[in-house]
């Protein structure tokens, strides 16, 4: 049976959905995941293959780990006829929309000639997780893909549970990626971030997986940069008197069939409204082919004072992805402070960007939108500063420096000073 929440004290149930999407990996399997990537680390390529075994049920050996460039030739053969035109639409786009995303280095000079600058890095090698399991996600390698490309990064290297679909496969060829191994769960994040005699060790690890994979992202952080811990999917609606329930009903539906834990919210000023959407619901949820994790996420129905106090209580909720169904939605725009991406009117669905608009569809969850952006180019580049003094230059500043090197009782500080003047 499909949970709708229509709340009727909206405050107590805000307060709910936060706790309730906040990610906590303070859990029990937390310890399954440190044993599995200690036996990585120690055992190598013999340990994935086990795990692999173990979990995904898929026998191999550790040469079939790497999956060779026929089998990716053959992919090409065994997707849907007009998937290669959509898929190299969606990375123009993406490709497009990323590029103005790039930064510029910088450089000045100051009196007496201090040179001060920032320089941009690209990563060398970034591995990207795209999970198995529910369903095929050839979006989300060119979600993450694509960011790395554009900033320069010179190794892609992808990761997934076997058997690893032709879809993914013709992805990740038509994005650039380096190399793709059948390898899922807290094992493969281990071997990116350690390294095996055939997976290689990345300076990063970006996308998206289950508890396991979130955990274990958490515990090899230090060792390999992360993105984030992605935690269930969340949409919110924000709709007035005049938008469509057919609209809405079916845009939460589409949040709701991501996974068991994920969270759908409408909030409107109109009774109406509410009452048409859960009618809506109710009767296109039946007809659809996940209505089994369907029924096992959550939509909930909040009323709002307002359009005000809607985006109010969004801004609480701070949504992975926020539609805005409102008479002139571009008005209340700057108001929207807390979300990792908005959709502006009743045409802008979220599965738009999911696939195809431009903006990477990998989104700060679990409330973490009042802190996190969206993966962008930025999230593969590194920041260098550079500093250039003369002797006049650092004879100019001399004293200041021994001042403040002396308050905070660093006279070695002072000294490395002092001598260019003895």
């Amino acid at each position: 049976m499909l949970t709708i929440v229509a709340a009727e004290k909206t405050e107590a149930e805000v307060a709910r959905l936060i706790e309730r999407k906040s990610l906590s990996l303070d859990r029990p399997e937390a310890k399954a995941v440190a044993e599995i990537i200690a036996a990585v680390r120690a055992r190598g390529d013999r340990a994935l293959v086990e795990f692999t075994k173990q979990f995904d049920g898929v026998e191999l050996t550790p040469a079939e780990l790497k999956i060779s460039d026929a089998v990716i030739k053959q992919a090409y053969q065994q997707v849907k006829d007009g998937f290669l035109a959509s898929l190299t639409k969606a990375v123009q786009n993406i490709t497009a929309y990323h590029k103005k995303q790039k930064s510029d280095e910088w450089f000045e000079t100051l009196p007496l000639d201090v040179v001060l600058g920032q320089r941009l890095i690209p990563l060398e090698r970034v591995g990207l997780y795209v999970p198995g399991g529910r369903a095929t996600y050839p979006s989300s390698v060119l979600m993450n893909a694509i960011p790395a490309k554009v900033a320069g990064v010179k190794e892609l290297v992808l990761v997934s549970p076997p058997p690893v679909s032709p879809y993914v496969l013709v992805a990740a060829a038509e994005a650039g990626v380096s190399a793709v191994y059948q390898a899922g769960g807290a094992q493969a994040v281990a071997a990116l971030a350690y390294g095996t005699e055939t997976v290689p060790r990345v300076d990063k690890i970006v996308g998206p997986g289950n508890l396991y994979v979130a955990l274990a992202k958490q515990a090899v952080f230090g060792a390999v940069g992360i993105e984030s811990l992605a935690g269930p999917s969340d949409v919110v609606i924000i709709a007035d008197q005049d938008a469509d329930a057919e609209f809405i009903a079916a845009d939460l539906l589409a949040q709701a069939e991501h996974d068991p834990s994920s969270t759908a919210v409408l909030i409107s000023n109109s009774p109406r409204v509410i009452e048409r959407v859960e009618k809506e619901v109710n009767k296109q949820a039946p007809k659809l082919s996940r209505k089994k994790i369907i029924e096992a996420a959550e939509i909930v129905l909040l009323p709002a004072e307002s359009i005000g106090h809607a985006i109010e209580l969004s801004n609480r909720l701070a949504p992975e992805h926020l539609e805005l169904e409102v008479g002139a939605p571009q008005r209340v725009l700057e108001q929207i402070r807390n979300a990792g991406a908005v959709f502006i009117g009743p045409h802008s669905p979220v599965a738009v960007g999911d696939y195809i608009a431009g903006p990477s569809h990998v989104l700060p969850t679990g409330g973490t939108a009042r802190f996190a952006s969206p993966l962008g180019v930025y999230d593969f580049v590194k920041h260098q500063s550079i500093i250039g003094y003369t002797k006049p230059a650092l004879k100019n500043v001399w004293k200041d420096v021994r001042l403040l090197a002396e308050i905070e009782g660093l006279d070695a500080h002072a000294r490395s000073i002092d001598v260019r003047f003895s």
